[in-house]
């Protein structure tokens, strides 16, 4: 009996070890600066697109589906931040991992007033590359004014938390 009450308490701490080591990389992750890589990819009407395009800017670069109804509920708030900050130099990047029929057909009933770029499944090693190690859905990076990497979240993207992120990346 006393084994047993060993071997659960061993791994009740291994547990609590393994999560707190997890949510120290995910902080690590989320707040290391590293370079945004260059990469193109393809709007609805297949016109390529290159990253720098928004060089200067600061960037939002929101991975997404048609399929992920959390990815569908944060749209609206982003299309509302970029009509608010535009003028100030902020920029939202749609990057839908999927097909470009079922995204025609979503922003043909819905008003996003950013660039929607049609990754498909490549997109999936893109968002690989900006620190979507759990292939979360969605995926957000925030890129600063350089060109770096200053955030990545998973999962729905609030204002709040978009707000707290920007704020002092807009002065």
């Amino acid at each position: 009996m006393k084994s047993a009450g060993l071997i659960i308490l061993a791994a009740i701490l291994a547990l609590g070890g393994g999560i707190i080591v997890r949510e120290l990389l995910e902080l690590a992750e989320q707040s290391s600066e590293i370079a945004l890589p260059d990469f193109n990819l393809p709007d609805v009407q297949g016109n390529q697109h290159n990253i720098s395009e928004w060089q200067g800017k600061i960037r939002v670069i929101n991975f997404w589906a048609t399929w992920c109804p959390p990815c569908l509920k944060e749209i609206p708030e982003f299309t509302t931040i970029q009509e608010q900050y535009a003028g100030k130099g902020l920029q939202f990047i749609g990057i839908a991992i999927d097909d470009q029929e079922p995204v025609e057909q979503y922003l043909g009933s819905s008003k996003i007033n950013y660039p929607v770029m049609i990754g498909g499944v490549d997109a999936i090693s893109l968002a690989h590359q900006l620190g979507n190690s759990f292939d979360a859905l969605p995926f957000t990076v925030v890129v600063n004014r350089q060109g770096q990497i200053i955030h990545q979240h998973r999962g729905e993207f609030s204002r709040e938390q978009i707000m707290e992120i920007i704020t002092p990346l807009l002065d």
